[in-house]
């Protein structure tokens, strides 16, 4: 009896554990495993150069778990796809579901195009711990408010379904290789500026398994109480990995529960809702795929932004003046990763003390880190800008000084980042602008030679930006 062969078209599910359509496939026969770097996607939506870096790795791992038998390509997925089927002569395709809105529509249009040609498509969710077409409000209409999405919608639903083992055995279709080596993808960045991320991170799916463990074994249950602090290992820092799909959102999900059970500890309950938070995300994705171009809420349509190359370069640079703000962006350069309580505090800084779009940010974050996502991304971007689904009101404005007397109290982050600041006195070490000149002689700082001048006047900005918002409260 002849054994089916199957496509298997890796996307953003690079590993061998827990992979639905990977499972599927290699119970039906054999398979020939390929990856597709789809140059037909949005310009604006190809990984940037931190995520493509770590693309690159990522693959290269994966080859490995598949002995070598992985074929990459480059080109129009929709049109590769059914020439690649008819090379191979199979009749069936395995993948699992991508949810950005260019992915869904190509999807669809290429599952129409296939079943009218008879191949058999299957398609699986190996990305999320509830698809977003599962949840729904009572009315059958989409949350728009995380806490009862999270709360009467997903954990009132089926539990996620339990991590599958990998496949029992892996047999590969005897076909000739008609993919590009891995350079040929061409995601590697023309400028090394990468080597610091490349000693910080370990890409691939046993790289997301050791990062697990690591947190496990204990940053998570300091997890509430740590997860605000920047110069502490507070943070799983799994999200690159749940990204490329390293890792799955159920695994994570499942060896916690398997570590804690039921039991009441407030930092397993605010890890799992952060897992939520990534959850919904994607759920306004899906259902109002405009939001990651526009503002969700069009009242900021009207907003009056005003743009400043000079300004937004020394942002980018880490050079605002403001210490922690600094320490952020140049944490974002140097790692290809910014802490989340510090990603709030830069973001804040742009789009209401420089008033500037927040598009700004979420283009420079887009290429700058290894996690860039465009659901998570889009969202946390439209949520400090105010102008998203259940997002900080606008005239919350975050005080970097205050943040970081609070956040950064003994400055270990700051002086991390902004060595030249190392020998301020902790008083003066988030505004340096107060201290007095012979405290900045004894440090070594000359403010506008050794340290940036303030880029604004933060009390006279946050009036600016609040002003500017009620020119739009009615509209």
């Amino acid at each position: 009896m002849t054994v089916p062969v199957s496509l298997m078209w890796f996307r953003k599910d690079l590993r061998v554990k827990d992979n639905p359509a990977l499972n599927a496939a290699c119970d039906e026969g054999k398979i020939i495993p390929i990856y597709i770097h789809d140059t037909a996607a949005p310009q604006d939506h190809l990984p940037g150069e931190a995520s493509a870096w770590w693309l690159h790795q990522s693959l290269a791992q994966l080859n490995e778990r598949l002995n070598g038998h992985l074929q990459l390509f480059r080109g129009n997925a929709g049109e590769l796809i059914p020439q690649l089927l008819e090379h191979f002569e199979v009749d069936r395709i395995f993948w699992n579901r991508c949810y950005e809105p260019w992915s869904v529509k190509r999807d669809k249009k290429l599952k129409q195009t296939l079943k009218n040609s008879s191949i058999q498509v299957h398609s699986f969710n190996g990305s999320l711990l509830w698809e977003p077409m599962t949840i729904a409000k009572k009315d059958g209409g989409p949350y728009k408010v995380f806490t009862p999405y999270y709360k009467k919608g997903c954990l009132q639903a089926p539990e996620p379904r339990y991590p599958k083992a990998p496949p029992g055995r892996i047999t590969y279709a005897d076909v000739p290789h008609k993919g590009v080596a891995l350079a040929e993808l061409e995601l590697l960045p023309s400028i090394n500026w990468y080597d610091t991320i490349d000693s910080l991170w370990q890409p691939g799916e046993e790289g997301a398994a050791d990062r697990l463990s690591a947190f496990l074994s204990e940053p998570v249950e300091y997890y509430h109480s740590e997860r605000d602090i920047p110069g502490v290992e507070g943070t799983s820092r799994l999200s690159p990995h749940l990204h490329w799909g390293e890792i799955s959102p159920n695994q994570i999900w499942y060896a916690i529960k398997g570590k804690y059970g039921d039991q009441e500890n407030k930092s397993i309950e605010t890890y799992l809702s952060e897992l939520g938070w990534r959850e919904f995300s994607y759920y306004l994705m899906f259902h109002f795929p405009h939001f990651v171009e526009e503002n969700f809420n069009e009242k900021f349509n009207h907003f009056n932004w005003r743009y400043s190359e000079t300004e937004l370069v020394a942002w980018q640079q880490g050079k605002t003046g403001i210490p922690i703000v600094d320490a952020g962006m140049r944490q974002l350069w140097q790692t290809g990763w910014i802490h989340n309580r510090v990603r709030m505090i830069v973001g804040s800084f742009l789009v209401k003390n420089l008033l500037m779009h927040w598009q700004q940010g979420e283009q420079w974050f887009w290429d700058c880190l290894v996690d860039a996502d465009l659901a998570s991304n889009t969202a946390g971007w439209q949520w400090v800008a105010g102008s998203g689904a259940d997002a900080a009101p606008y005239f919350r404005v975050f005080n970097p000084v205050l943040q970081g007397e609070k956040f950064d109290k003994q400055g270990e982050y700051v002086r991390h980042y902004c060595p030249e600041l190392k020998s301020l006195p902790d008083k003066f070490l988030h505004k340096p602008w107060e201290a007095k000149p012979e405290v900045l002689k004894e440090a070594g700082i000359t403010l506008g030679k050794d340290y940036p001048e303030p880029l604004v006047d933060l009390k006279q900005s946050r009036r600016r930006a609040l002003d500017t918002f009620d020119e739009i409260k009615g509209k």
